[in-house]
Parts: structure tokens; C-alpha cells; sequence
């Protein structure tokens, strides 16, 4: 490492390329605060005043952090001094305010650029288009496209990988299909995230035999398939319950020297749970450990809720304090799910127990937590303590919503206590919610036995 103090009276190169290696060293290595430091001492020393290219890695070395305002301090430091701002340095802020969506000051970052004369390129304009795109605002990107061919600057395959996935996303799969045929007209080959946009653009409206075709004309090219292409297809195998084809695909991936990462599995573990398949998903949950992928909080999450769902009660408390052993960060998704496993069980205590231990763990509970809290009460006949907690939560800060009344309401009705459940009603119509289909049904039921008043049938009508 160079000396602190020769860095203000260094004249030599031998200096100065060691203070920019070591500066580039630390960027990447991501210590994006301590090349800043370094940065700093460059130019407070007077000799080793940085070039645009070391501004220029700084500022892209803030953006990947999500530091936006500090990649524009530094645009502006390069403004005052005798090393200006080039595109590459505003493309870079533009295409990071995009990804966090601040579209509008992107689009004037742009127009100060434009004004100081600096000429925008394909990928200047493509990380507009994206942005706009994410905000649906299609004129906004139209009149974009249009300009930069206005200036001679043409789509490349980003550009038109980046529409083609908005468009899919969507729902407008015909004419992303239209964006390929446009780009092989114009001798751009679509590459493999282009075709995989498609295919998953397919799979999202259910026409798995089209992302089956897009698929094959994927392989037909060669080495054009990765995971990630693999996996969008066994996604859609699994939305649709075709267990069969996305295990032969999973099997696939090996024969083609592909890694099935933990996406791959987490997709296939959930479509089995979902299909009570629980011993396929666990299984599945052990393969891929045996394989060399760690399983993910998300992972362990899937499995343990389709436990949970399948009434598998012990495995999932072992899987539980699996994760509690392996000290991940357990959200209160996590918890959620457990409670409810609880509950589908009929071990009301049990879920009352760690809904009240919530806070010793650092934990607030949310709506759904409320909500599956006060459904156990109620299929346990505790309707009284299930109203405590509607009035807890709103103390709480925590808004009830027409799912709460719902489910208190059927808890009142189940439990024969029409009285109660008729002020609910009265209250939840109040609030501006509306029975749902079930509680409609089961009041119908007591107006057919004259057990309510027929007045109450318009209030309680779904909107």
C-alpha cells in the first residue's frame, strides 16, 4: 500500500498507478466506501488527480450499491472541475434511477446531458425504454424509440428484449411475438433472456404449447438454453400440474452439464406440496441438498407449508427448528405458517402460544397473522377471545379488513350465536366491506329458517 503522506507530493507514474490500482482493486472487491477514501486522498494530493475513467468506475461503483444521490455528487464534482462528465458516466445514473424506478429524474439527467451536448447511444436510450416500460407508460416509450431512430441510433437486441418482456409480462404475447419477427427482419438474432422472455410471456397465459415450441427452437440453435430457461418452463409444467414433463426436465438439465439451482427445486418442492404430493417434495427437498444447492429461507418455506397444509404437523415443527438451527432470519411469513399449521390441527394453544411470543422474538404481527389467529378461535369455539383480537389489532395499528369480519362472522354464525354476529355485520357493512360467498350463504341459510330478518339480505349482498 502507497504511504499517505507521499500521495500529496507524489510526481511519479509509479505512484499514481498504484493509487489507481488499488482504487479499482477495492471497486472490485464492491468496497465501494473505502475506493471512495482513497479517491478523495487522490485528489486532495494534488498529483494524482483522477481521469474520467476512474470518476467514471466510482460513479458506477455507487450505482450498484443504490447510492444514486452520491453518483450525482460525483457528476457534479466532475461538472466543477477540468474532467467532465462523459456519456458513459450519465448513462450509467440514468440506467440506475431507471432500475429504481425514478424515471422522471432519469428523463431530466437525459435532457441535461443532451443539453451540454453530449450525444445519447443505443444503451442510453435502452435504459429509458426500460424504465418507461416498467411504468406501463408505452406512449412515453414509443416517442423514445422514435427518437433515437430519428438520430440514427438503432434497437439492438436489449432493446428489443427489454419491450418484447414488458410486452409479455402484460399479457400482450402476440405482439411480443411480432417484436421477434421484427428483429430477425433486421438481422438481430434474438439471444437466449429474448426467447426466454417469450417463453415465460407464453407460460403466464396458460399456452405451454407455444413455450414448448420456443423452447425447442431454443435448442435447435445450439447453446442457446441455460437454467434459467429450463427453469421458466418447469414453472410452467408446475402451474399446471404436469408433475411428469417437469421432472423430465429437471432430469434434462444434468444430461446437458446444467446445475438445477434452488429456483429449480423451490418450484417443483412447491408444485408437489401444492398437489399433496409431500413425500415427492421431500424427496426433492433431500436431492438437492445431496446435490450441493442449499435450500433458501424461501425453500424451507414452501416445504413447510405444504407440511402444514398436508396435516404433517411433527415433521414440520422438525423443520422448523431445522431452520432455527441453521439460524436464518425467520420473518413473520414464517411464523404465519406455523400458526396456521397450529390451528388446521386443532392445537389452539399451541398457536396461541407463539402468536403471543411474536414480540419476544422481535416480531409484529401483520393482518394475515391476526386473521389466521382469530379463524383457529373460532373453529375452536372461542369467538369471544376472537374479538379481542379484532379490537387488538385495530389498537394496534394493524387495519382489519372484510376477511376478519368474514371470518368472525361465520365464527359467530357456526357457533350459533346470531345475535353477535348480526352487529358484526352491521359494523362490517358500516366499514365498507361486504360478506363474501361463504357467509352469504350461511345467512341465506338462516333466512330460510326465519332465524334473521329478510331486511338484512340487501346489506350483505356482495358488491
Amino acid at each position: 500500500m502507497v504511504n499517505e503522506s507521499s500521495w500529496s507530493d507524489a510526481e511519479d507514474n509509479q505512484v499514481y498507478n498504484c493509487c489507481c490500482g488499488f482504487f479499482f482493486f477495492l471497486l472490485e472487491l464492491e468496497r465501494v466506501a473505502e475506493a471512495a477514501g482513497i479517491f478523495n486522498k487522490m485528489i486532495a494530493g494534488g498529483n494524482c488527480q483522477p481521469n474520467v475513467v476512474t470518476y467514471g468506475t466510482l460513479v458506477k461503483g455507487f450505482c450498484m450499491k443504490g447510492n444514486n444521490s452520491a453518483a450525482i455528487q460525483l457528476l457534479r464534482k466532475m461538472e466543477e472541475g477540468a474532467c467532465k462528465p462523459d456519456l458513459v458516466a450519465y448513462s450509467t445514473i440514468i440506467d440506475s434511477l431507471c432500475k429504481d424506478t425514478l424515471v422522471d429524474d432519469a428523463l431530466n439527467l437525459f435532457s441535461e446531458m443532451m443539453c451540454k451536448g453530449i450525444a445519447p447511444n443505443v444503451i442510453t436510450y435502452t435504459s429509458l425504454i426500460h424504465g418507461v416500460c416498467k411504468l406501463g407508460e408505452w406512449k412515453e416509450a414509443t416517442r423514445l424509440l422514435n427518437d433515437m431512430v430519428s438520430r440514427n441510433i438503432f434497437p439492438d437486441v436489449r432493446t428489443f428484449t427489454v419491450l418484447l418482456d414488458t410486452l409479455c409480462k402484460e399479457g400482450m404475447v402476440g405482439e411480443a411475438q411480432t417484436v421477434v419477427e421484427m428483429m430477425i427482419e433486421r438481422d438481430i438474432e434474438p439471444d437466449t433472456v429474448t426467447y426466454s422472455s417469450l417463453m415465460d410471456g407464453y407460460c403466464l397465459q396458460g399456452r405451454i404449447d407455444e413455450a414448448k415450441k420456443v423452447f425447442e427452437l431454443m435448442l435447435s440453435k445450439g447453446s442457446m438454453v441455460d437454467a434459467f430457461s429450463y427453469n421458466i418452463l418447469i414453472n410452467g409444467f408446475c402451474k399446471h400440474k404436469m408433475m411428469d414433463e417437469a421432472m423430465m426436465l429437471l432430469g434434462e438439465m444434468s444430461g446437458k452439464g446444467l446445475v438445477p439451482d434452488t429456483v429449480t427445486y423451490s418450484t417443483l418442492v412447491d408444485s408437489c406440496c401444492k398437489m399433496g404430493k409431500i413425500g415427492d417434495a421431500q424427496k426433492l427437498f433431500s436431492k438437492m441438498q445431496a446435490c450441493g444447492q442449499l435450500p433458501d429461507v424461501q425453500t424451507y418455506a414452501i416445504l413447510l407449508d405444504g407440511l402444514c397444509k398436508n396435516r404433517q404437523l411433527s415433521t414440520a415443527m422438525q423443520l422448523f427448528r431445522e431452520m432455527e438451527g441453521k439460524r436464518f432470519d425467520l420473518n413473520i411469513v414464517i411464523y404465519n405458517i406455523l400458526i396456521d399449521g397450529l390451528c388446521l390441527a386443532g392445537k389452539i394453544e399451541s398457536a396461541r402460544d407463539l402468536f403471543c411470543g411474536l414480540s419476544s422474538r422481535g416480531l409484529q404481527p401483520n393482518a394475515r397473522t391476526y386473521n389466521i389467529m382469530i379463524k383457529g378461535l373460532c373453529i375452536g369455539g372461542l369467538t369471544s377471545e376472537a374479538v379481542k383480537l379484532l379490537t387488538e389489532m385495530e389498537e394496534k395499528g394493524c387495519s382489519p379488513d372484510g376477511y376478519t369480519y368474514n371470518i368472525i362472522i361465520r365464527g359467530f354464525i357456526n357457533n350459533n350465536e346470531t345475535v353477535r354476529a348480526m352487529g358484526l355485520i352491521q359494523q362490517m357493512v358500516e366499514r365498507g366491506f361486504s360478506a363474501d360467498a361463504s357467509t352469504t350463504e350461511l345467512i341465506v341459510n338462516l333466512l330460510c329458517k326465519d332465524k334473521v330478518d329478510p331486511a338484512l339480505l340487501p346489506l350483505i349482498k356482495r358488491e
